[in-house]
């Protein structure tokens, strides 16, 4: 009697597990955690976890092939954003494929992707790997890029042989992306002091100090669109650094001088146009001083939301000449959206943007990835399977 092998699955029955779980990153994302280290280590793929702080999520790890450095690192993340208030004309938690297209909240952004990685990770381990496979799994990728920092800090600082590439794997419809803008977003809490609005010399409105930081954002916008950009700058759209305000609330009525302003204040920074954290912070000190002149009581209060470092092009670098051989893509590109390869990139990794699927369907109601985008993904990884082995 033969020993029962356990089931591998395709790429395609992956990614039915994996929508199914709903990780919205609101929430847990332990349930599809246990799911894939339960799959791997049916294969005989060891993997390993870190925690977040709050215990209810966690980043996992594995490699496969030889204890040896200068393998590849196929990054995704497991988050995904709610389908509150979208309307969607399939079951977001159920993979629906029709009109060559797979339907799901997830399908593009990004575990078509992920899925694709697994099936290949497990692929790779029954081959006679000349460099390693690593996979890496993150979460909260969706709201900061901020918590794969200890994903990180974990590969680098155990015995996990060190990659030499990292392929991450958001849509970017199979083409190498080799640079990226990163982001820095401060939350503000402008704390004024309240007076009737016939005594405003007297008090401090949070509203009106809060439109002064606001107004310090526009013009550094227009200073920034004004300025010839550098040779770093100039391939993405807009070819600058842009700053941005998009809700905002405060005040009690409009005769009180306002106690209260919140609203958060972000940065889409080009490669090489660093310290903007630093330069907000300064901006609202220099206003926080004018405001204690006339209440002591009044103050700003910032707090770090997100710090994503850019990807910056690395002209030739290991990882876009392994992308390059694999796609036979040779174009330039860049994105502005931010992607969690400038976490790995800053810690000495060599890192491209590399997925199937159309960044425009992200977030949308009826997300979808089409079945052509998996298809070209999944040749992508038994080409890189192959060339490991080489």
């Amino acid at each position: 009697m033969t020993e029962k092998t356990p089931e591998e699955l395709g790429a395609r029955a992956i990614l039915d597990r994996l929508i199914a779980f709903p990780t919205i990153s609101r929430d847990t994302n332990l349930p599809l955690v246990d799911w894939v280290q339960d799959y791997l280590a049916s294969h005989g793929i060891d993997s390993k976890r870190v925690m977040s702080p709050c215990g209810t999520k966690a980043h996992l790890y594995a490699h496969v092939g030889p204890q040896i450095a200068g393998g590849v690192v196929l990054l995704g993340h497991t988050d995904v954003v709610p389908v509150d208030g979208q309307d969607w004309t399939t079951n977001p938690w159920d993979v629906t494929e029709k009109d060559g297209k797979l339907f799901g909240r997830g399908t593009c952004d990004m575990k078509g992707f992920d899925a694709l990685a697994i099936a290949a990770l497990v692929a790779a381990s029954k081959r006679p790997l000349a460099r390693p496979l690593q996979l890496a799994l993150s979460y909260d990728e969706e709201v900061g890029c901020m918590a794969v920092a200890d994903l990180v800090e974990e590969m680098v600082g155990t015995d996990l042989p060190r990659a030499e590439s990292v392929i991450v794997g958001e849509p970017s419809m199979m083409k190498v992306v080799t640079g990226h803008k990163g982001g820095v977003g401060l939350a503000m809490h402008v704390h004024g002091y309240e007076v009737h609005s016939s005594l405003q010399p007297y008090g401090v409105s949070a509203v009106m100090e809060g439109a002064r930081l606001i107004q310090w954002a526009n013009d550094r916008n227009a200073e920034n669109a004004a300025a010839t950009p550098s040779e770093l700058a100039a391939p993405f759209d807009p070819p600058f650094s842009t700053l941005h305000v998009g809700m905002i609330s405060g005040g009690t009525a409009h005769n009180i001088t306002a106690k209260d302003c919140e609203f958060l204040i972000s940065v889409r920074q080009v490669p090489g146009d660093t310290g903007w954290g630093d330069k907000i912070a300064a901006a609202a000190r220099a206003i926080e001083a004018d405001m204690k002149k006339i209440r002591p009581e009044a103050w700003i209060e910032m707090t770090g939301v997100f710090g994503v470092p850019p990807l910056t092009p690395e002209n030739g670098g290991p990882a876009e000449t392994l992308a390059r051989r694999l796609t036979g893509d040779n174009g330039q590109h860049v994105v502005s959206y931010g992607t969690e390869g400038g976490q790995f990139q800053v810690r000495g990794y060599s890192a491209v943007v590399c997925g199937p699927g159309d960044i425009a369907q992200a977030h949308q109601p009826d997300e979808f990835l089409t079945l052509e985008q998996f298809a070209a993904g999944q040749a992508f990884m038994e080409r890189l399977v192959d060339d490991l082995c080489r």
